[in-house]
């Protein structure tokens, strides 16, 4: 008889847990809410050494006036930025054409 009324208690307590986390989550949902972003568009490719490979990868999802308006930055924070976009954004770059992208971004947006 003991074993049931624990067996039961134990039921009845996963029902309260479940009944607060689906409050929980529920509220949490009400809370979104949409968001507008301009972002540069253009139909510019780039043009130079290396810029068939930015220009086969990067403007699928950039556009030309996107990476234009980047800060200048040294060479390897442009690698954590390309590394970044394979690693979390899945970005389909191929392993031969990152140093081409990198040295493209770095002479392009690097300090000079």
């Amino acid at each position: 008889m003991q074993k049931r009324t624990f067996f039961q208690a134990g039921i009845a307590a996963l029902i309260v847990i479940t009944a607060i986390a689906g409050a929980s989550a529920t509220e949490k949902l009400t809370g979104f809410k949409s968001e507008t972003v301009d972002l540069p568009f253009g139909d510019r490719n780039f043009s130079g050494p290396n810029a068939d490979a930015i220009n086969n990868n990067c403007l699928s999802c950039h556009s030309a006036g996107m990476v234009l308006n980047q800060p200048a930055m040294p060479r390897a924070v442009w690698q954590a930025e390309v590394d970044k976009m394979r690693a979390v954004y899945k970005a389909p770059i191929a392993e031969g054409d990152v140093k081409p992208i990198v040295d493209y971004l770095a002479q392009l947006k690097g300090p000079h």
